[in-house]
């Protein structure tokens, strides 16, 4: 018979270690759940030993580069890890079965990564902390907290609703700033255009006339010629500007003014304000169900709300949080949060239910994100109409004006 070195998870969710014999692997794995435990990791004496002594080595990492497992990709990931687990396999068959499957991506060298940490011992919200850049700290701390519970496909499937959740609202968000962005972006290519090739050929129709041309027209062609002479040092400017802009954002004191303005930006702070306030909703809430301390969980959506001047406000009611159950005084005192979340929140603690609250209110910002859409998307059409309207017109009215100076003349 070999002799079996195993890791498993008792009723509790402790860590359990020690040897068993078994005539193979599959015996192993009945001898351990017969004695009341789940096997995490199960492997003869001398791979194991080999496993042990590869441990410290860089498993995120690829050419120097750290490896990342994209959003929608980690979604699937946590999806198949939930029915995997669900349907009674182990956590590590579960990770060895998606790494198995080679789809060419950097998320197969990070689930093998797991793998492999899983077989040294190591539980998996460790193993998933070591890759920040994939596995958020809420991520984490919820798995932690599925670990300790003995929930983990319950905790992943949680996770799965969670982050559906927070991509409709991103969905809804850039949605939102897609139409805005082609028309403008047609209209300046069409502007352009008009200004380097249609302009100068009217203005040598003009030159040939040699006859006195009306002031718009005469700022058009000013116009014209700039962009032709020194368009490159727009770009140039263009470039620096843009630039110089992303680093001033990169500051503390440049994030802290940006995400200030888009706050009290018309049209736009209703949608930013009402996905922070949902993403900070739901967040607060996936962690408080899932067992995660107020504290902690404050500390985590502070990182996760996407929002510099919303986060720092999170930051000052968590120091000002002195029972660690009552967040709703805390929050409201700084008067970022609206009067109404606060008071949705506070009837949360009376009654014993924060995460039914939180859910609630994420649900009403949800609403009324699609409705701050909505509205954003009517009253920008409109807009958007007039202002090329009115620069296509001066356009237009520039030419003909000087066509019918030229009539007049001509007829003269």
């Amino acid at each position: 018979m070999a002799v079996f070195v195993y890791t498993a998870r008792n009723k509790k969710g402790e860590k359990v270690e020690g040897t068993v014999e078994a005539n193979d692997r599959r015996g192993a794995l009945l001898v351990i759940e017969r004695s009341g435990n789940i096997p995490v990791s199960v492997m003869e004496r001398g791979a194991a030993a080999a496993a042990k002594s590869s441990e410290g080595v860089e498993h995120f990492s690829w050419q120097g580069r750290k490896l990342k497992i994209k959003s929608r990709d980690l979604l699937v990931f946590t999806t198949e890890m939930s029915d995997l687990l669900a349907s009674g396999m182990t956590l590590g068959n579960a990770l060895n079965t998606l790494a198995n499957r080679k789809t060419g991506k950097p998320a197969d060298k990070i689930i093998a990564a797991l793998r492999d940490d899983i077989v040294q011992g190591i539980s998996l919200s460790d193993a998933m902390a070591k890759n920040p850049e994939t596995f958020s700290k809420l991520y984490v701390s919820m798995i932690k907290a599925g670990e300790a519970s003995g929930a983990l496909a319950e905790v992943l499937t949680r996770l799965v609703e969670h982050y559906e959740r927070m991509q409709e609202v991103k969905d809804k968000v850039t949605m939102a700033l897609v139409y805005p962005a082609i028309v403008i972006s047609l209209g300046i290519c069409t502007l352009v255009f008009t200004m380097i090739y249609v302009v100068p050929k009217f203005q040598m129709i003009f030159q040939q006339i040699n006859q006195a041309l009306p002031l718009p027209t005469k700022i058009l062609i000013a116009i014209s010629r700039g962009t032709v002479q020194y368009g490159w040092i727009f770009i140039i400017l263009i470039i620096f500007g843009v630039m110089s802009a992303k680093r001033a954002l990169k500051s503390e004191k440049g994030r802290l003014w940006w995400d200030g303005f888009v706050l009290r930006m018309p049209l736009i702070r209703g949608i930013i304000a009402s996905s922070i306030y949902s993403n900070f909703a739901r967040t607060l809430s996936s962690l408080l169900t899932n067992g995660v301390p107020v504290l902690q969980a404050l500390g985590i959506v502070e990182q996760t709300v996407g929002n510099s001047v919303i986060s720092a406000e999170i930051r000052k009611a968590k120091e000002r949080v002195t029972d660690g159950t009552t967040i709703s005084g805390p929050l409201a005192a700084g008067k970022v949060f609206p009067p109404l979340m606060t008071d949705m929140l506070s009837i949360g603690e009376q009654t014993g239910d924060m995460s039914g609250s939180l859910n609630h209110i994420a649900a009403r910002y949800e609403s009324e994100l699609t409705r701050n859409v909505k509205i954003f998307t009517t009253a920008l059409e409109p807009i958007l109409i007039v202002v090329l309207a009115a620069l296509v017109g001066f356009v237009v009215m520039s030419i003909l004006l000087a066509v019918i100076s030229m009539s007049d003349g001509l007829n003269a």
